[in-house]
């Protein structure tokens, strides 16, 4: 029992940090320093450690030799691979989800759009980000497969981070309506149709993002997961 739990730990702390990660309130760059985040999380520093893992094995974490575990610094050059793989993959996902999502499954990826949009009015960009990436891997979680699970969220985030540097103010706009749509889609049962408006939509999202990092207000961590560990 005490394995299961710190296994649960280490995954709730993995989740704290990448939104923090993917949102900019942890800048790349910025030094993730064992001690500090298992006085916040009031755990082990091997619990941390195994939470920096998982994060790392994302693309989201690296460790520097002698120097600890840091936030990945992305370079722009790599981002046209990142979102070619995304986009082959997500058009599998859509393809791949039951012929029939249930009401259940349906209301829930309305609700979560419905955050991404009121995230857009209230001019959180970074957060609707994050919120339109979780609407993504919440599509590969409805076929199923761990596979598609594990790789689209490891994307996912990884293009996330992209955005959240990159891209253009205006770049969250129009994911809302795509989402919409896409929903409409599925639940019509025109996964077809689906597959070509996934495709559109990222493509979409390529080329809404520009090569211009934005500028951000550092914080300490422990200020950042402060707050983040008490968000959903």
């Amino acid at each position: 029992m005490p394995k299961i739990d710190g296994v649960k730990q280490a995954e709730n702390i993995a989740r704290v940090l990448r939104n923090a990660i993917i949102e900019q309130a942890l800048p790349a760059g910025s030094r993730l320093p064992e001690d500090s985040v298992a006085d916040q999380f009031h755990t082990s520093r091997s619990v941390v450690r195994e939470a920096l893992s998982m994060l790392s094995t994302e693309g989201l974490v690296e460790h520097r030799k002698n120097r600890g575990a840091f936030v990945a610094e992305p370079v722009w050059e790599e981002a046209r691979d990142l979102f070619d793989l995304r986009i082959s993959l997500e058009k599998i996902v859509v393809a791949r989800l039951p012929e029939v999502l249930t009401d259940d499954q349906l209301d829930r990826l309305r609700a979560h759009v419905a955050t991404e949009e009121l995230a857009r009015d209230e001019g959180h960009d970074s957060r609707s980000i994050r919120l339109g990436g979780e609407f993504h891997v919440a599509l590969a979680e409805m076929t199923g497969s761990d596979f598609f699970l594990r790789y689209t969220r490891e994307l996912t985030s990884r293009c996330s981070v992209m955005l959240a540097l990159y891209s253009r103010p205006v770049s969250v706009e129009c994911g809302v309506s795509e989402h919409f749509e896409i929903i409409d889609l599925i639940a019509a049962g025109k996964h077809a149709q689906a597959v070509l408006v996934m495709e559109r939509h990222l493509f979409a999202v390529v080329e809404r993002a520009m090569i211009k990092p934005r500028t951000r207000d550092k914080a300490s961590i422990a200020e950042v997961l402060a707050k983040y560990k008490n968000l959903p």
